[in-house]
């Protein structure tokens, strides 16, 4: 199955001169949708993940669906004042612009394996953020998990030796 056909580009969103990788078309899809989270899942099974942590709002969608098939803990990380209880934040750049994303203290346990799942990964700062989170609370990544990648942001390379899976690219 053609994943790239689910995805819409909406041009000047956010704002003028980036093209928005929509993922709308995907989740409203439900052949296509099981069929990307089998994708995303079949390479994961073997890894011995013990928390799938979400990035919002999108990597909410098929992380906790991941979680799910992995029978693993779900740790969603937010935007700014959005969850409840003792958070731990960390900042950093977007193609366009900066922002903040917040962990609960308690979500990750000392050597927790974790998975890192967003929709994309473009220029690398948000996964970098998170990685960041994960790590001071003493968690190991495993991989960082994305269903699609922006090639030409280099994203990739903010990850450093980080294990890192697309399952496409652009």
């Amino acid at each position: 199955m053609n994943m790239k056909k689910y995805i819409r580009d909406i041009q000047d969103f956010p704002k003028e001169g980036i093209s928005f990788k929509d993922i709308t078309p995907l989740l409203l899809d439900p052949i296509a949708r099981k069929e990307c989270l089998n994708l995303l899942v079949a390479p994961l099974r073997t890894m011995g993940i013990t928390k799938v942590v979400g990035v919002e709002s999108r990597g909410f969608f098929m992380g906790t669906l991941i979680a799910q098939e992995l029978n693993v803990g779900f740790v969603p990380v937010r935007k700014p004042n959005k969850l409840p209880y003792d958070t731990l934040a960390a900042s950093y750049a977007l193609e366009y612009g900066t922002d903040t994303l917040e962990i609960h203290t308690d979500a990750i346990q000392q050597g927790d394996r974790v998975l890192i799942h967003d929709d994309v990964l473009a220029t690398g700062g948000t996964a970098k953020a998170v990685c960041e989170l994960v790590e001071k609370l003493g968690g190991t990544i495993v991989q960082c998990n994305f269903i699609m990648e922006l090639d030409f942001l280099n994203g990739r390379s903010k990850l450093g030796d980080t294990a890192i899976f697309s399952l496409f690219h652009y």
